[in-house]
C-alpha cells in the first residue's frame, strides 16, 4: 500500500478507529482505487507497529459497510463497485494552509503562465485527419523489439549513463552518413547531439541563443510551437510572409525587421502551408544571412516525403558560412513515442550544445539509441520510408481526389507534393469555429490552421493530415465534411 496512514498511540480514540478512518478516507478521496489490494493484515500490523488483532478490526469495519471486498487465496482489495450511498459521502478534504509566502516565479515562469502554452485534446471522433502522425501501426514493431532485446541481453550499459551527453558515437556516425545520403548534409559525427526529439532541439536553440527582447524572423503561418519556444525565453518574433515558393526572402531583405538574430524556417515542406523553399531562395537566404550574421534554424520538416519531385537540398548542405543549425527528428518517420532527435550545429557551437544538454537530462535513452543505430546501419530506416513513401503517396492520392470530387471549386489544395499533410483553403461564410463543431458532430476531426498565425488569420484554411488514415476512411471522412459544410 503505497500511501501514509498516520496514528497517533495517545489519542483517545482506538487505534483500529482510526486505521479505519484513515483507510476509508483513502479510498473517498481516490488515493486507493477501486479494486486495489491492501496489505494483509499481518503485513499492515508490522508497518503500524500495533497489534494484528487492531487491523483485523479496521479491514472488518470496512467489509461490513462495503468500502472493501476479499477474495480467497487472493487477499483483500478496495472494492471494485462502491455504493452509491458511499459515492455519495463528502470525503474529508485535506486543506493546505494559505502560503502566507507566495512562490516568486522567475520571468521565465511568468511567461509560461501568461503565454498560450496548454495542449487542447483531440475530440474523440470515428475519423481524425490529425497531422503529424505517421502510419505507427505498419512500423515492424517486431523487428524493434528484436533489436531492443538484442542490447538488453548483451550488454550492461544500457542501464547506465555516458558522460558524453552528446549521445551514442556509432548513432551519430550513422546519422551523418544518413543525412549525407539523403539531405545532402555535410557534418561529421562531432557535430551532431542527439535530442529528444526536435522540440527538445528547439528549445535548446531557444536557452542557448535567445536573450530577451531579441528579434527572431518566424514563417507567416507557421509551426506554433517552435513559436511558444521562443516566446517563453521572452524573444521578440516577426512574422515574414509565406507563398508557393516558400518563405519570402525579400522581406527579409528589405530591412524592414531590425536586428533580426535569428530566422526559423521548415523548407522541405513548410508548415503548414506545405510550401516547398525553392532553390533560388535557398541559395538567396543563405547569402543574406552571411552577409547580415544571422544564424538560421533549419527544421527539415516531413523532408523524408516527396511525391514526384525530386527533392532540394538541405539548406545545411549549400551553406558556405556556418550560419544554419539543422533539426531532425525520427519521431515522425517511426513512431510518436520515440523522442529521439537531432542537431547538426557549426563546430563552434557544439561544446556548448553539449553543456546545454548535459545539464537539461544528460542524455537520451541508451536502450533506444543502440536499437535505432542498428536500424539505420543495417538498412532498415531506408527500407521504412520507401515503403511509407509509397503507402502515403497513396493515401494522399485518394484525399485529394475525394476533396477534388466533394468540393469541386469551392477549395484550393495547397503542399499535396510533399509530407504527410496539406492544407485546404474553403470557400465557405462559416467561421472556422462552425467548421470544426459541425465536423465533430458528423464524427470527424479536422485542425484549424488559424492557431499558426501570429498575426490575424485569413480563416476557412484546414490542416488535413491523411498518413494515419485508411483509404475508405479518407473517403468516408472528406463525405462527411461535405454534408456538413456546403448545406449553406
Amino acid at each position: 500500500m503505497d500511501f501514509v496512514i498516520s496514528i497517533d498511540s495517545q489519542a483517545a480514540l482506538p487505534l483500529h478507529r482510526q486505521v479505519y478512518i484513515e483507510i476509508r478516507q483513502a479510498i473517498l478521496t481516490g488515493r486507493l482505487t477501486p479494486g486495489e489490494k491492501l496489505p494483509s493484515t499481518r503485513v499492515l500490523a508490522q508497518l503500524l507497529g500495533v497489534s494484528r488483532t487492531t487491523v483485523t478490526q479496521s479491514y472488518e469495519m470496512l467489509l461490513s459497510e462495503g468500502y472493501l471486498e476479499t477474495s480467497v487465496g487472493s487477499g483483500t482489495f478496495v472494492c471494485r463497485q462502491l455504493p452509491d450511498e458511499l459515492l455519495n459521502t463528502a470525503p474529508i478534504q485535506a486543506k493546505l494552509p494559505a502560503n502566507p509566502h507566495p512562490i516568486s516565479l522567475s520571468s521565465y515562469g511568468e511567461r509560461l503562465i501568461q503565454g498560450k502554452f496548454l495542449h487542447i485534446p483531440e475530440t474523440d471522433v470515428e475519423i481524425s485527419f490529425s497531422y503529424g502522425r505517421p502510419a505507427f501501426d505498419e512500423f515492424p514493431i517486431k523487428l524493434w523489439r528484436k533489436l531492443l532485446s538484442r542490447h538488453c541481453q548483451s550488454s550492461k550499459s544500457v542501464l547506465d549513463y555516458t558522460y558524453n551527453s552528446q549521445g551514442y558515437q556509432v548513432l551519430r556516425e550513422a546519422i551523418a552518413a544518413y543525412l549525407s545520403r539523403s539531405r545532402a548534409v555535410k557534418c561529421n559525427s562531432e557535430q551532431i547531439i542527439i535530442v529528444g526529439g526536435s522540440q527538445q532541439g528547439i528549445d535548446l536553440i531557444t536557452r542557448i541563443l535567445i536573450n530577451p527582447g531579441d528579434c527572431i524572423a518566424v514563417e507567416e503561418p507557421g509551426y506554433l510551437s517552435a513559436r511558444r519556444a521562443f516566446l517563453s525565453q521572452g524573444a521578440n518574433l516577426f512574422p515574414v510572409g509565406v507563398d508557393q515558393s516558400g518563405l519570402i526572402i525579400n522581406h527579409l531583405a528589405a530591412g524592414i525587421i531590425p536586428n533580426i538574430k535569428l530566422v526559423y524556417v521548415t523548407p522541405s515542406h513548410q508548415f503548414p502551408t506545405g510550401a516547398t523553399l525553392s532553390l533560388t531562395r535557398r541559395l538567396e537566404l543563405l547569402a543574406w544571412a552571411k552577409k547580415s550574421g544571422v544564424m538560421i534554424i533549419e527544421d527539415d520538416y516531413d523532408s523524408e516525403y516527396r511525391y514526384g519531385e525530386r527533392p532540394i537540398p538541405a539548406l545545411q548542405g549549400l551553406d558556405q558560412g556556418n550560419s544554419v543549425i539543422y533539426v531532425g527528428t525520427f519521431s515522425k518517420v517511426l513512431f510518436p513515442a520515440l523522442r529521439l532527435g537531432y542537431l547538426v550545429l557549426p563546430p563552434d557551437l557544439v561544446p556548448i550544445f553539449a553543456r546545454g544538454k548535459w545539464l537539461a537530462d544528460r542524455q537520451c535513452s541508451l536502450l533506444e539509441q543502440y536499437a535505432l543505430t542498428d536500424f539505420i546501419t543495417e538498412g532498415h530506416l531506408e527500407r521504412h520510408i520507401r515503403r511509407m513513401r509509397s503507402l502515403y503517396d497513396g493515401r494522399r492520392q485518394t484525399l485529394v481526389q475525394s476533396l477534388s470530387e466533394h468540393f469541386g471549386d469551392t477549395i484550393k489544395i495547397l503542399g499535396e507534393n510533399a509530407g504527410m499533410h496539406l492544407m485546404v483553403k474553403f470557400n465557405t461564410k462559416l467561421s472556422d469555429d462552425e467548421i470544426v463543431q459541425r465536423a465533430a458532430l458528423a464524427g470527424v476531426n479536422i485542425g484549424a490552421a488559424s492557431p499558426q498565425y501570429l498575426k490575424d488569420s485569413p480563416g476557412s484554411e484546414f490542416i488535413f493530415g491523411y498518413a494515419e488514415l485508411s483509404h475508405q476512411k479518407i473517403q468516408e471522412g472528406v463525405r462527411r465534411l461535405a454534408q456538413v459544410i456546403l448545406i449553406d
